[in-house]
């Protein structure tokens, strides 16, 4: 064999073999890839209206307006009852409840007005409408 080193059975093994982890690392890259692609499936096609200001808000619930008028919370089709249900719930756990409101800007204004209405009369102060950041 051509390169083949004599070896007595005996001497300490100095070489690095990286196959192990080249194939470690393969396997992680395939995982990243296929998680990757079913996370961005989940969300919920929403056209969000632009504006030139917007800041960062922690929050504790995530509603959302399709342009069909379907009603989500946290990623979940639901109704206004299981909000009501959910923001008195989190209430007793924690005063300081937050919710977000993503409403497609092809809904009715009166829609995201009630939603918001809705959120109020269950002692919500801290709210926020989320949008796309003007470029």
């Amino acid at each position: 064999m051509a390169g083949a080193t004599k070896r007595n059975d005996d001497d300490i093994i100095t070489d690095i073999n990286v196959t192990p982890f080249v194939d470690v690392c393969l396997v992680l890259l395939i995982i990243f890839m296929v998680t990757a692609t079913y996370i961005v499936a989940q969300s919920i096609p929403v056209d969000l209206p632009e504006a030139g200001t917007g800041e960062d808000v922690v929050t504790t619930f995530a509603l959302t307006l399709t342009k069909d008028g379907d009603l989500f919370l946290d990623g979940r089709k639901t109704d206004e009852a299981r909000v009501k249900q959910s923001i008195r719930k989190a209430k007793k756990e924690n005063e300081d409840v937050r919710v977000i409101i993503a409403a497609d800007k092809a809904i009715a204004h009166g829609k995201v007005v009630h939603v918001i209405d809705l959120i109020r009369k269950e002692g919500v102060a801290k709210f926020a409408i989320n949008i796309d950041a003007e470029e």
